[in-house]
């Protein structure tokens, strides 16, 4: 009888990554759905902010509640390594609790729980990762940790301070991922623009993307999270100008008014981060992302006015807004002036308005537009549908396109792949479109 495993991976595309490097360390198990005929459960936590914290726990009671007599619970990621003492003192439902570093070892760590090693450890390292939920895509850390002192962020104090790999080990690994047929890559990290400056070389993304398009192994890229300290015009003219990696900007402002962005300790100021913008948004066909925290202690009324003109002057591509979480060990958490509940819900829900709106002026203007698009299977809103986002959107997080027509001779089921797509219907909320053109 096969062993079973049951993964249940939280929080961001970074989780995601690692979730993967577990999975290829344990392909000897059989994948389930079902936590009840689990052998091992794995739960790869995020511990970011409370609403994080909390999920991630109410995962694994729930997790340990379900399982079968004889079943391992493995606890990982970011909430295991910032509360390992406490995790060991007050769950014991979990079995093992290992960090955010050991991820190619938990092999080795369920063994070691079984009594199935003793003093020698015979289970090697084991590159090759499991990609879940694409044929197409995966994403590829650059580094880990962040050098940056953000007064709201915890990363730092249990992820540590920024370590990259090298441009060789990343690009062998979109070599060995494409030999496998993964054609579109995101590059994550926690702050992207400073890749390599933990090795003394601040234009390392820049150097990143030439090597990319020399390797010419990717067809289709795209980086997240830029940081405004540490982003340049040079590094916005690569991406612009590189082959396989789109015109695509994720950069985080968090705030915009200068007494915000000071209080935030986020490096650079209103001007700095306007510069920046503009010249993201003069790149032809480009798509800007960013994140806004609303209730940061001490933010006026006056402060978050001015955000508000700012988000409807500027019209990003897409927004997330999150409520400020307060976390020990940041700077944020000691200060004076936090601001209650009440009032950071009320503006988030004036920020939502403004947003919701551009979104549907957004999707109105694709109508009767031509898209070179990735397809990779049906929609989950409908099995009538295929599952179509732009080549330069993250996957399940930028969108969607709904393909009901298909206006190719001869064809009738789709294969997943590159096609160029016309937008036909707004309709909903939802955005339709017909395949017009294999690419």
């Amino acid at each position: 009888m096969s062993k079973k495993l049951h993964l249940i991976s939280l929080g961001c595309t970074k989780n995601l990554v690692d979730s993967e490097v577990m999975l290829g360390a344990l392909r000897d198990y059989t994948l389930t759905e079902e936590v009840s005929e689990a052998d091992i459960i794995i739960i790869n936590t995020c511990g970011f902010i409370s609403a994080a914290k909390q999920e991630s726990i109410n995962t694994i009671l729930q997790a340990s509640a379900k399982r079968k007599e004889g079943a391992l619970l493995v606890a990982s990621g970011c909430l295991s390594q910032r509360y390992h003492k406490e995790l060991l003192e007050e769950m014991p439902e979990i079995d093992i609790i290992t960090g955010v570093g050991d991820y190619d070892k938990i092999a080795e760590m369920i063994a070691k729980k079984k009594g199935l090693l003793s003093h020698q450890v015979f289970l090697s390292q084991n590159e090759e990762r499991v990609i879940t939920g694409s044929n197409i895509h995966a994403y590829i850390k650059l580094s880990e940790g962040c050098n940056q002192t953000c007064s709201f962020c915890s990363i730092p104090s249990f992820k540590g301070k920024l370590h990259s790999r090298s441009i060789d080990s990343a690009l062998k690994e979109v070599e060995n991922l494409s030999k496998r047929g993964y054609q579109d890559f995101s590059f994550v990290a926690q702050d992207s623009s400073s890749y390599l400056r933990d090795l003394g070389e601040k234009r390392g993304l820049v150097e990143f993307i030439k090597a990319l398009d020399t390797q010419e192994m990717a067809r289709s890229a795209r980086i997240l999270y830029l940081y405004p300290s540490t982003t340049t015009l040079e590094l916005i003219e690569s991406i612009a100008n590189s082959k396989i990696v789109q015109n695509y900007f994720d950069m985080p402002i968090q705030h915009i008014s200068e007494s915000m962005l000071k209080r935030m300790k986020r490096g650079v100021g209103r001007e700095e981060h306007i510069r920046l913008l503009k010249a993201m948004r003069e790149v032809p066909n480009s798509f800007v992302r960013t994140t806004i925290i609303v209730g940061h202690p001490q933010e006026s009324e006056e402060e978050f006015s001015e955000l508000c003109e700012f988000i409807e002057e500027f019209r990003f591509d897409a927004i997330n807004v999150f409520a400020y979480s307060s976390e020990e060990g940041t700077s944020a958490y000691e200060m004076e002036g936090h601001i209650p509940t009440k009032i950071i819900n009320s503006r988030i829900s004036k920020l939502n308005k403004i947003i919701t709106s551009q979104q549907k002026e957004r999707k109105k203007e694709m109508l009767g537009k031509q898209i070179e698009a990735i397809i990779e299977g049906k929609s989950e809103v409908s099995e009538y549908f295929y599952s179509a986002r732009a080549i330069s959107w993250t996957p399940h997080i930028d969108g969607e396109i709904l393909v009901n027509e298909i206006e190719l001779e001869g064809v009738e089921e789709l294969e997943a792949g590159y096609y160029r797509i016309e937008v036909t219907q707004i309709k909903e909320g939802y955005v339709f479109g017909k395949v017009i053109e294999r690419m």
